[in-house]
């Protein structure tokens, strides 16, 4: 049960993010052995301009300044949305022990989908990857803010 919630807190920073008029994705960095949340972050990507400020690089980034260490190897995250593949690879530049993703992303994934970048011989750590987490919360959060500016 610990995994939906902490991917309610998830969907608590993505529903921020829409609010925001961000693409509604939320994402939580858990140290794995305590439970303690070591970071939480939403898509900042307008309000930063910055196509990079996706919220698991937020949460990796913040995560690491907070710790001092660039390697997270104790650290589950949990996003509301399948990453990207620039997401998936900082996940595994990070090393993070386990991935937990609500929403399947089939066009602009980067792990189930797409580059599925984990499967890559040159992808050198591959986190577990455990998806389908809250999907329908996570997809009906995305799906009404998609339809909402149509």
């Amino acid at each position: 049960m610990a995994k939906t919630r902490y991917m309610a807190l998830a969907l608590e920073e993505a529903a921020a993010a829409a609010a925001a008029g961000e693409v509604p994705v939320g994402a939580v960095l858990v140290e794995a052995g305590s439970g303690a949340v070591l970071a939480r972050a939403r898509n900042r990507v307008e309000e930063l301009s910055d196509p990079t400020a996706h919220a698991e690089l937020l949460a990796i980034r913040a995560a690491a300044a907070a710790l001092g260490m660039k390697r997270l190897t104790a650290a589950d995250l949990y996003v509301t949305l399948e990453p990207c593949a620039m997401c998936a690879q900082a996940i595994a530049f990070a090393r993070l022990r386990r991935l937990y993703f609500g929403a399947y992303d089939p066009k602009g994934g980067g792990v189930e989908h797409g580059a599925e970048i984990f499967r890559q011989p040159t992808c050198h750590h591959r986190p577990e990857v455990i998806g389908g987490v809250e999907e329908t919360r996570c997809g009906d959060l995305l799906r009404g803010f998609f339809q909402a500016r149509r």
